[in-house]
């Protein structure tokens, strides 16, 4: 497999407003940690190795366990998780896979157990984020390093 082009020098101006979502993520309230269960749990469901290469070497870079990163695609089989990532990581499989069944009340609710309406719209913000950097990854063919 070969990348099929760097969709940065084809379309700078593209992938810049996708780098100032990012920039708005990074710069948001959310503990990074959290940011980086969510980025590692989409691009899982997405098949995005080139993401999950990335945000797993992100994640260990943060303090991340190992353990913890091997169990993240059976989380709700472990106890490794505290409740409010449990609550993140239903949030972000239910907005990964929108089309098949929406985002539901009790997932939502479940969330506004540990955030306000403004912490709410940031974790989305994340979620859609890497799920549009999974998209281009997969699409270009991007390869791990």
């Amino acid at each position: 497999m070969e990348q099929r082009m760097e969709i940065g020098k084809e379309i700078p101006k593209g992938y810049q407003a996708m780098a100032g979502l990012e920039a708005f993520v990074q710069s948001s309230s959310l503990n990074k940690t959290i940011i980086e269960l969510i980025k590692i749990r989409a691009s899982q469901i997405n098949g995005c190795a080139f993401c999950i290469n990335m945000h797993t070497k992100d994640a260990r870079a943060k303090g991340e366990t190992e353990q913890r990163i091997y169990a993240l695609s059976a989380w709700r089989d472990t106890n490794f998780f505290t409740e409010e990532e449990r609550a993140v990581l239903e949030l972000t499989e239910s907005v990964t896979l929108i089309s098949g069944r929406h985002v539901s009340d009790e997932v939502y609710n479940g969330v506004a157990r540990f955030y306000d309406n403004k912490g709410i719209g940031e974790l989305i913000m994340a979620i859609v984020t890497i799920n549009a950097w999974n998209r281009i990854a997969i699409t270009t063919q991007m390869l791990p390093e």
